[in-house]
């Protein structure tokens, strides 16, 4: 009977599924979204999810406990300088696990794990505005100078050739 026994083997020993599941916490920093089986996928997040909150405490002490987690240092780096100012004020719940079907395979349950802030479809086109709104900042005033007297011109064209 398995009871009080609440971590997922996933069919592996001890070594093998720290090292997956390290790789997997990695693989899901660095690019904020990976697809994975489901009870992966549920493993992952109990592992990740105190790292993270780990990393929001930019110590010396908080970066060599989640270093030794993760075993990359890229992977560190990306979790303090990008992930944690951006999580900063969220109390909990930093993945987002959707359900995608089943594999062509075998027919195991497939899902995305990815991180909830880094969803540039579900935060829409907020951050689609942001950026054209720092690109267009820069040449403004004189893009808008030189587009407004043209415009000025083009109705009184207009006006002569009727």
């Amino acid at each position: 009977m398995r009871h009080n026994k609440a971590i997922n083997h996933l069919g592996r020993q001890s070594g093998h599924r720290k090292a997956m599941l390290s790789n997997m916490a990695c693989s899901l920093i660095l690019h904020k979204r990976i697809e994975t089986t489901v009870a992966k996928a549920k493993a992952l997040r109990t592992y990740v999810e105190p790292l993270i909150t780990k990393a929001k405490d930019d110590s010396t002490h908080s970066r060599r406990v989640v270093f030794s987690y993760l075993k990359q240092k890229e992977a560190v780096t990306e979790l303090f300088r990008v992930i944690a100012p951006k999580i900063a004020d969220r109390p909990g719940g930093y993945t987002r696990i959707l359900k995608t079907g089943f594999r062509q395979g075998d027919g195991a349950d497939l899902a995305l794990i990815e991180l909830v802030d880094f969803n540039e479809a579900a935060l829409g086109t907020s951050a689609k505005k942001e950026t054209k709104k720092t690109s267009t900042r820069r040449s403004g005033k004189k893009a808008a100078a030189k587009a407004e007297a043209p415009k000025a011109e083009e109705p009184a064209a207009e006006a002569k050739a009727e």
